[in-house]
């Protein structure tokens, strides 16, 4: 039989398990800051508990389920890149960007993703499996434990890797309620972010979760006919069913609401492109964030140029919509948005 993942396990389910070995519910908490708040990778460290107890463990359990498979990193030594393989011997990718005062962290909530957005490679490979809350956990870890090495804190997480999150909605809310929980890595919902292709009923949900959690919606056009060109899930959720869901995201939680939009030279880069946008979005707590799109190998259409680029932002901003043109990061390494396709860079 497997040993299981101790990330799968929340606090409560920790608990239960040390209380089947006979544990005094005192070490539940020692467990948890040792995995959590010292990041501990190895059984052997928890010093501060009994060697049977370690043994215990170690022979029911496994903490790290992730392999260093590759790592590569940007020119500028900013942006890296991991391909990380699993028990199953699968892979996912997850990137750090390090920029002057925080470092992010894009992590993956599924090997491949069923979406099949025509620009994006995760994509292109189509989907395998759904990650578990420790698989996905496991990645933040990783990198809080380099960070930490380098006296560095991880600022922000967020869940816009490989997958659509929402299609994982059970793992990866308990993922994030993990970071979030006060006895461990105490980790601030406002730095946390899960992106969607609108998957209308699991926003719906997460609205209900009440978190401070930030929610991102791919968008890509405001027409309903080249979204789904673009983006297939657009026929099971429309534009006319999305924007009020949205809306009723913002109204509800009071909290704002971010689009994203690739750019995609002669496709969805005009200024009607950009006033049909505005005018969608009108009225909505939101914010725009623009990317020139990022070239896949099985997608033969380029990113915007940047005249193009501050153009549609210029448009958006005279029309009253907030907008950030977001940099472009990693794009040599393929760790950029919609370029992560674990298959692509296997050694």
């Amino acid at each position: 039989m497997p040993k299981r993942l101790i990330y799968d396990l929340d606090f409560e389910a920790l608990g239960a398990a040390l209380a089947e070995l006979g544990e005094p519910a005192f070490r539940t908490q020692q467990l948890w800051e040792g995995l959590y708040t010292r990041f501990y990778n190895d059984f052997a460290q928890f010093s501060n508990t009994p060697k049977n107890l370690r043994d215990s463990l170690s022979a029911e359990f496994i903490i790290n389920p992730l392999h260093v498979q590759k790592t590569l990193l940007s020119q500028d030594g900013l942006t890296e890149k991991v391909l990380f393989t699993l028990p199953d011997n699968l892979s996912i990718e997850t990137v750090l960007m390090r920029y002057e005062r925080r470092n992010s962290l894009c992590i993956s909530t599924q090997v491949g993703c069923p979406m099949g957005c025509v620009f994006c490679a995760t994509g292109q490979m189509g989907f395998i499996r759904s990650l578990t809350s420790g698989e996905i956990l496991a990645q933040v870890l990783h990198f809080m434990r380099k960070l930490q090495a380098e006296s560095q804190n991880l600022t922000n997480i967020v869940y816009m890797g490989m997958g659509e999150p929402f299609l994982n909605y059970d793992a990866t809310m308990d993922s994030v309620r993990r970071l979030m929980d006060p006895r461990g890595l105490n980790f601030g919902a406002r730095r946390i972010t899960i992106s969607t292709v609108g998957i209308i009923p699991k926003i719906e949900q997460f609205t209900k979760e009440n978190l401070q959690v930030n929610l991102a919606v791919s968008l890509h056009s405001a027409d309903n006919s080249l979204r789904s060109q673009l983006v297939p899930a657009n026929r099971m959720f429309p534009l006319s069913k999305l924007i009020p869901a949205c809306k009723a995201y913002t109204e509800q939680t009071h909290r704002r609401i971010s689009f994203e939009y690739a750019l995609i030279d002669g496709v969805n880069d005009s200024r009607e492109a950009a006033l049909a946008l505005a005018g969608l979005l009108k009225g909505m707590l939101c914010h725009v964030n623009l990317i020139a799109l990022n070239p896949s190998k099985k997608y033969p259409l380029q990113g915007s140029p940047k005249a193009k680029v501050h153009a549609f932002s210029a448009t958006l901003e005279e029309h009253g919509i907030p907008v950030t043109i977001r940099l472009r990061r990693g794009v040599e390494i393929q760790a950029g948005c919609g370029q992560l396709a674990s298959s692509e860079i296997t050694a």
